[in-house]
């Protein structure tokens, strides 16, 4: 591994005020962000790096290829749920093994953002259409953990699948459609509007970044506490299954012939588990399920991994293996 840029990676300003925020509630400090400021500033990130990849995929069209990566996404978005399932359910009831399965089905937007800043931060060059896959991957895990619960509890086996409220929490949540029409608006903008909001889309995104994620160092250690409530077992779940679905990841980005930014961020987004659109989802499709435990594992353990240690590792492996 490139210890230089996990260096790097480390001591940059935002995985530093990530680090603050954390700290800051292990002192019992007052520091906070207002929930309004901070549901600002995660639409903001939502809308530019969906903006953002529209115009990127305006540049380059979208070629056949695109169009592998995107059928992939959904792949391994679909894949990742079943599997981490059967693993869960060894020492989890249904519900609690259906919900975690589907939180790390999922991805997290926030972990795909910080691996864009850290390809910029090195100039790699990748894809917008990146963007329509995080879109994708984010739903398909939801629909497998409901159908999962469906189909194995007796209680449901009877019961209505009420598939098209399913279909609207999961792809028209106010994360999903933010990212889709923001994508959208930045393949249709025209090249003077781009250029004319560019201060907004451009300059102030590290700085808003960095806000954010000191928010989520705040969130992420009120929520470290409560990992304990699944002993040892969804600790070692929340490192070790992110990094075989990093490896996989890696394995089918080289398989499908992306390109070494692109590979990075297809295998950040099979890395990373939901906190947003899954719990919001979860809480009302599988109520049985416990918050207590799918929120800290994703939020406390695997977001903060793959801040400040996967990211910079799934790069050093691609760099090993691309050529």
């Amino acid at each position: 591994m490139d210890f230089q840029t996990l260096s790097d990676n480390l001591l940059s300003p935002p995985v530093l005020f990530f680090a603050l925020g954390f700290v800051a509630v292990l002192l019992r400090s007052d520091l906070e962000v207002p929930p309004a400021i901070s549901k600002l500033l995660s639409l903001y990130l939502m809308l530019v790096i969906g903006f953002k990849g529209g115009i990127a995929i305006r540049s380059s069209g979208v070629p056949a290829d695109v169009l592998i990566v995107l059928t992939a996404s959904v792949a391994m978005a679909t894949i990742v749920p079943f599997y981490s399932f059967w693993v869960l359910r060894r020492k989890l009831n249904l519900f609690d093994a259906a919900a975690i399965a589907a939180t790390y089905g999922s991805i997290s937007a926030v972990t795909f953002i910080a691996a864009t800043a850290f390809l910029e931060h090195l100039n790699m060059p990748f894809g917008g259409h990146m963007v329509a896959a995080m879109a994708l991957m984010e739903s398909p895990a939801i629909i497998v953990g409901v159908l999962l619960v469906r189909l194995l509890d007796p209680a449901h086996r009877d019961g209505k699948l009420h598939i098209g409220g399913l279909l609207h929490e999961a792809f028209l949540n106010g994360p999903v459609l933010l990212l889709l029409g923001s994508l959208v608006i930045g393949i249709v903008s025209s090249d003077a509007g781009t250029v004319a909001i560019r201060p907004f889309t451009n300059d102030l995104f590290k700085g808003v970044l960095t806000l954010f994620l000191l928010d989520m160092g705040l969130v992420a250690a009120r929520k470290v506490r409560e990992i304990k409530n699944g002993g040892l077992f969804l600790g070692v779940f929340a490192v070790v299954v992110p990094l075989f679905n990093a490896a996989l990841g890696i394995a089918v980005a080289r398989a499908i012939g992306l390109d070494k930014g692109d590979a990075l961020l297809f295998t950040v987004l099979c890395a990373s588990a939901s906190y947003i659109a899954v719990p919001a989802a979860v809480r009302v499709a599988i109520p049985q399920a416990n918050p207590s435990l799918y929120v800290p594992m994703s939020l406390a353990v695997t977001f903060p991994f793959n801040i400040a240690i996967g990211i910079p590792l799934y790069w050093a492996a691609i760099t090993r293996i691309w050529p």
